[in-house]
């Protein structure tokens, strides 16, 4: 029986991978400690999801309350399941700019000592593996915000003219800038991974990702742009917006769209430690203002929101991600939702869920 890996399995895109491959057939094993609490509080809780998918999923998967920090249990993990293992999908990490910036040391050790854990692991246990990682456009620090950008009346644009009117490549440097705490410490993981490809000649990638959403997140102040704002909205919950006029853009995807992408990548996989940029791209984008105008409009509720004329440090004025070499590496994927579709099931599958909250 093939096995998947998959860290972080009881967050967003954790967990839509396992319901994937859990449906498909494979042995599913998840790791995940709620570290997420840990980070953000009851509220960004995963146990909820955790327990729904040993439920649903009861004879397919296995969770372990692993920290991935821990080498002796990771190791003693994947000697048990050792050539089995076709797909690791690494997803776990501390995800916040700003909780970063309060305890660097836990971010980088659960970023970057974590992801080296389970490369390491696969090194000695499962070479063969595909190992898929959830890297972040946060590698690029601020280099986006040096771009020619547009005022419009509901965001910024960048210049039609300009080479990346298409969006930003995998090409834009990751040098000279600033990437926050958090930047710096996924960076450090994806060249990692790359490393471990190009060195070794493994079959690693990663995947930076835009703002990467879906209902089954555990949307909270710090994290989850989306999810958080549509909670915001249907809940009457206080929302602030940090700098640039509300104005800012962010490419969406879709956390089912993010599975296909990766599995993809597992049919029909490259070695030496590819990297791909994944967002929403041109189909599927949005800015602060225009999320908020949607979201009333959707749930007939009004944002209680302030402004803050202080901007996030590091934070993006226009990110949309170019898409171009993933679609010709893998002609056969294309993104089932846009950003609006997307609002409009995180409203429907949450209704009930949040109805208490009110």
């Amino acid at each position: 029986m093939s096995v998947v890996i998959i860290t972080g399995a009881a967050g967003l895109i954790g967990s839509e991978a396992v319901e994937f491959y859990a449906s498909q057939g494979y042995e599913v094993v998840g790791i995940d400690n709620n570290m997420r609490q840990t980070f953000f509080g009851e509220e960004g809780s995963t146990i909820w999801n955790r327990n729904r998918l040993k439920n649903k999923y009861a004879n397919k998967y296995v969770h372990y309350d692993i920290d991935i920090r821990d080498t002796e249990k990771i190791n003693k993990l994947f000697s048990k399941y050792k050539d089995n293992i076709s797909l690791i999908i690494h997803t776990a990490a501390q995800p916040s700019h700003d909780w970063a910036a309060k305890d660097p040391i836990t971010d980088f050790t659960v970023n970057a000592n974590g992801t080296l854990n389970l490369l390491e692991a696969m090194r000695k246990h499962c070479p063969e593996a595909v190992f898929i990682f959830t890297s972040t456009n946060k590698v690029y620090g601020d280099n986006p915000n040096k771009l020619p950008l547009i005022e419009k009346e509901t965001r910024w644009e960048i210049d039609p003219s300009h080479e990346y009117q298409e969006g930003i490549p995998e090409t834009m440097s990751v040098d000279q800038n600033m990437h926050s705490l958090f930047g710096a410490s996924k960076l450090a993981a994806d060249i990692l991974v790359q490393e471990y490809g190009r060195y070794f000649n493994f079959k690693t990638v990663c995947f930076r990702g835009g703002v990467l959403s879906g209902s089954q997140q555990s949307g909270v102040k710090l994290h989850g742009f989306i999810n958080y704002l549509m909670k915001c909205v249907m809940t009457n919950t206080p929302y602030t917006i940090y700098g640039y006029k509300g104005k800012q853009v962010r490419d969406v995807i879709h956390a089912s769209d993010v599975i296909r992408a990766f599995d993809a990548f597992f049919k029909n996989p490259r070695r030496g430690g590819e990297v791909y940029n994944l967002g929403g791209g041109r189909e599927s984008n949005i800015s602060m203002i225009e999320a908020i105008n949607y979201a009333q409009e959707l749930t007939g509720n009004k944002l209680n929101y302030e402004y803050s004329d202080v901007n996030r440090a590091g934070d993006h004025i226009w990110y949309i991600s170019d898409m171009t070499k993933f679609k010709t590496h893998y002609p056969n994927w294309s993104q089932k939702y846009n950003v609006y579709k997307l609002m409009e099931e995180i409203y429907e599958l949450n209704k009930e869920r949040w109805s208490n909250v009110r």
